[in-house]
């Protein structure tokens, strides 16, 4: 299944994409995609009335429909560094021998076709295309990989939009560097787990302006879907609706000899194999 919002910045409704590519309104039966509606069952449940062959839901004009993030604002935005050995590589630091964990401002989360601001200064933003898992219940302290399945909603595609000297230059946590406003896009979809057949083979790609910039999978990733899941449910609660973005492969912005950084007016587009598309602008914040 995949479940999205649509509308309004800030007055969004619940959709889900049926395989024609049509957006069926779901707003009589779901108040809105967020932590409690997951931890609740929610997604059994809309499973379960959509299979019903007497709920008729409207399918939704998209001509100007915009795509919201495909659940509401999560508590926490957990994001793991380096997490493809070649992108360290490029980044000129030492593959991590545990996952490097750090936080995005919830205040940066936005849809996926939103404008990403530059902010005031800034010279060095860059690009990040990564796989998010959504939580879908409580988790804390998971004895295994195995269990941890168990915990997640869904997939969903991540720009991890970072401003590389905030981020480097400015002491020695990342957080700076990766929460201003519109640095989190999201979506279109959360993509259910039986959707997915291998979560940790997935191809990627972002682009900017019409040139390819990464190109990989997520099977190069050091540390797996799973085991991220685990490894932070020992170090923190994770709550339904948490989003964990799991790392980019090689070919950001700081990597390019010589670097090369985004300005107004550029096109960010990113997809993930089975998980959809992104496409935003870059304007003046």
């Amino acid at each position: 299944m995949r479940i999205m919002r649509v509308g309004d910045r800030g007055s969004e409704r619940p959709a889900v994409c049926s395989d024609d590519g049509g957006i069926r309104d779901i707003s009589s039966i779901v108040s809105d995609i967020n932590g409690n509606w997951l931890a609740s069952g929610g997604i059994n449940q809309l499973k379960s009335l959509m299979l019903e062959s007497n709920k008729n839901f409207p399918t939704l004009d998209s001509n100007g429909l915009r795509i919201g993030a495909p659940l509401a604002r999560p508590g926490n935005i957990i994001a793991i560094g380096l997490n493809y050995e070649d992108h360290a590589l490029e980044a000129g630091m030492e593959i991590p021998e545990e996952p490097i964990i750090f936080c995005k401002a919830p205040s940066s989360y936005s849809g996926p076709n939103d404008d990403v601001l530059i902010p005031p200064g800034s010279t060095k933003t860059d690009w990040e295309v990564e796989l998010g898992i959504v939580i879908g219940k409580e988790a804390k302290y998971l004895k295994s990989e195995i269990e941890a399945l168990e915990y997640i909603a869904g997939y969903c595609v991540v720009n991890d939009v970072s401003e590389r000297a905030l981020q480097l230059e400015r002491g020695p946590t990342w957080i700076k560097g990766k929460s201003a406003e519109s640095f989190c896009p999201v979506g279109p979809w959360l993509v259910t787990p039986d959707e997915i057949n291998d979560p940790g083979n997935l191809s990627m790609l972002l682009s900017v302006n019409g040139e390819v910039r990464q190109k990989g999978s997520t099977n190069t990733m050091i540390f797996g879907p799973a085991y991220i899941v685990w490894y932070c449910s020992q170090f923190m609660v994770l709550e339904p609706g948490d989003l964990i973005a799991t790392g980019t492969p090689p070919g950001v912005g700081m990597g390019l000899k010589p670097p090369v950084y985004l300005k107004a007016g550029d096109i960010m587009e990113l997809e993930i194999e089975g998980l959809g598309k992104q496409k935003q602008k870059v304007i003046k914040g």
